[in-house]
């Protein structure tokens, strides 16, 4: 468990004590800003009223605020930080009133995502970020989880939709591997596909458990991404803007 420090302190200014070979980047709220975690309630129950329109469920068959209820339930992840698929998650939400078979399953998915997708606000400075890495000879990969172990097709053709999936050499989302972030096997897996030693990657994400917590897990150094200064991550280079990746690399080729 890592150590949150009930004190400011500026590391933003921090050097890595090393040479930077790939960048790795979290992709909710670090490239992409979707929700914060205090607004996911109100997100779901939009979710869910996607999925039952999909599916032929009407609201009229239901009671909305118990299927919310159990909905909130299952926003929960393993302790072991194994997937928990939305396929079985909806399928444990909406099977008792619907017959979930592939397509109707598939159309839920797509259905639950659809107002996550619809709040992306790409942060402007993240394409002319990883042009200016890929302009350096830097590598560069998204190791993300999805909400509720969503699909990780899904989630490339966000990539692509937002200009990213073109402009990062490896996507590894959390289903890809079968573990959510701070499991090491996401970031290990794009390493591998990066053909990057651990010891030569920084991974810059927004949250600390999982990100700052999984990046060191994978032997990685973590950047913390975060406009806030009243609690920092002990040890862990903060940034506070995207473009400040640039100065961590160039510091560290000397």
């Amino acid at each position: 468990m890592i150590s949150i420090l009930p004190r400011v302190r500026n590391l933003t200014r921090g050097a890595i004590a090393m040479a930077i070979r790939a960048v790795l980047f979290d992709l909710g709220n670090t490239l992409v800003a979707y929700y914060a975690a205090p607004d996911f309630p109100a997100v779901l129950r939009r979710c869910m009223g996607q999925c039952m329109a999909a599916v032929g469920v009407s609201p009229s068959q239901v009671d909305e605020d118990d299927l919310f209820a159990r909905a909130k339930r299952l926003n929960t992840e393993r302790e072991d930080h194994a997937v928990r698929l939305l396929s079985d998650r909806l399928q444990e939400l909406l099977g008792r009133y619907a017959v979930l078979d592939g397509p109707k399953l598939d159309a839920a998915c797509k259905a639950f995502l659809k107002p996550i997708f619809e709040l992306a606000r790409p942060d402007p400075e993240a394409i002319p970020l990883l042009e200016s890495l890929r302009r350096r000879g830097i590598r560069t990969g998204i190791v993300s989880n999805t909400p509720w172990d969503s699909p990780a097709t899904a989630w490339r053709q966000e990539l692509a939709r937002r200009g990213l999936l073109e402009r990062v050499d490896a996507a590894v989302f959390c289903v890809d591997v079968g573990w959510r972030k701070p499991h090491p096997a996401a970031f290990a897996r794009a390493l591998n596909v990066l053909s990057i030693a651990p010891g030569q990657a920084i991974f810059v994400g927004d949250d600390p458990r999982w990100d700052v917590v999984g990046a060191r897990r994978a032997g990685l150094c973590p950047v913390l991404l975060s406009s806030a200064s009243a609690v920092v991550v002990d040890g862990c280079t903060i940034i506070r803007s995207l473009r400040e990746v640039l100065r961590l690399v160039d510091e560290a080729a000397g």
